[in-house]
């Protein structure tokens, strides 16, 4: 594969970590983006919901105290844009394909 990879982490992560490693160990190159310095907005995080091909509530972090059941996809987004913890992390890009690393292995798929 040649497309860049990305890396949407948070650096006190565990996951994020071991990803990173994984991610270094390759000798891929790669950009790490921490969301909570560089913020995702509402099209970023819908462009990462459709590049893994997952729903919205699939990367929506539940072990989070809000009850966001009954909110519809478009306020669930712009809460979770708002609060960057709710998102499961961290999550790798490559061309449009995307893994959520949970665990930090998934991230070979895209290596």
């Amino acid at each position: 594969m040649s497309d860049k990879i990305t890396i949407y982490q948070k650096p006190s992560c565990s996951k994020c970590r071991a990803t990173l490693a994984i991610l270094g160990e390759s000798g891929e190159q790669f950009e790490s983006i921490n969301y909570y310095e560089t913020p995702l907005t509402v099209e970023k995080l819908n462009d990462l919901v459709l590049k893994l091909n997952l729903s919205l509530r699939d990367i929506l972090r539940n072990d989070e105290s809000m009850d966001l059941a009954e909110l519809s996809d478009d306020e669930l987004i712009k809460v979770m844009v708002n609060n960057p913890d709710l998102i499961q992390r961290p999550i790798v890009v490559r061309g449009d394909q995307a893994r959520l690393c949970r665990p930090p292995e998934n991230v070979r798929e895209l290596l």
